[in-house]
């Protein structure tokens, strides 16, 4: 679905990470670690179509994304949940209106009124589908982060330090919906510096580990 090609990407003048290929194939399970500053967050913007390699291809659900217009980098994007590590929420909508929103960017609007209430209940919030988001604790804003990024039904999932500001409770109730998301064929991606929460899915899930250091790609030890 998506596929990275001898990939570079090169910032002020100097490769972040150079020849570097990777397939997310449907119901996949990767985790991606590194340094801070390897480019972890940057690789997850190639594969999203927000950022252009420097050199090799990256292709989404067959098209380059150097030959993308921008309606088909939109019309890909609705296929790709993206859940960022810093998850932003219009303060002035609910919590429903906020995990509506992909929806009604796509002018897909009316296929949330069925199934807003189911989502926000198998993310745990239903209660709170009516609050703002100020109100909201870390791990709530995180869970919701997650059901804005799969109201479209995507494919590809890609979560970024999706639990780097929650504790450890919270942390595996957001990785028990991953993996469920993952059960049911999507391709699951998450950028992490957690090992604990990487050994806590290896249990669950057969997931590949890749490590981003030193400007390569590489899978990480079986200790992990």
């Amino acid at each position: 679905m998506i596929e990275l090609r001898n990939v570079a990407y090169s910032y002020g003048g100097a490769d972040l990470f150079t020849d570097l290929s990777l397939v997310l194939a449907p119901g996949s399970f990767h985790f991606l670690t590194g340094p801070s500053g390897s480019g972890k967050t940057t690789l997850m913007k190639l594969l999203y179509a927000e950022l252009l390699p420097t050199a090799g291809e990256v292709t989404i659900f067959g098209q380059s994304t150097r030959s993308m217009t921008r309606d088909a980098v939109a019309a890909a994007r609705e296929k790709v949940g993206f859940v960022h590590q810093d998850c932003q929420f219009l303060d002035h909508l609910t919590l429903a209106q906020n995990v509506m929103l992909p929806l009604a960017v796509a002018g897909r609007q009316a296929e949330a009124q069925g199934n807003i209430g189911e989502l926000l209940a198998w993310v745990g919030l239903r209660q709170q589908a009516d609050q703002l988001p100020p109100s909201l604790s870390g791990g709530e804003r995180q869970r919701a982060a997650l059901a804005r990024a799969v109201v479209i039904s995507p494919e590809v999932v890609l979560a970024d330090e999706p639990t780097g500001n929650i504790d450890w409770e919270m942390s595996q109730r957001l990785l028990t919906l991953l993996v469920e998301l993952n059960k049911m064929g999507r391709a699951v991606l998450v950028a992490t510096h957690d090992l604990n929460l990487i050994r806590a899915a290896k249990s669950q899930v057969a997931a590949r580990v890749l490590r981003l250091a030193n400007r390569r790609l590489t899978s990480a030890g079986a200790d992990l």
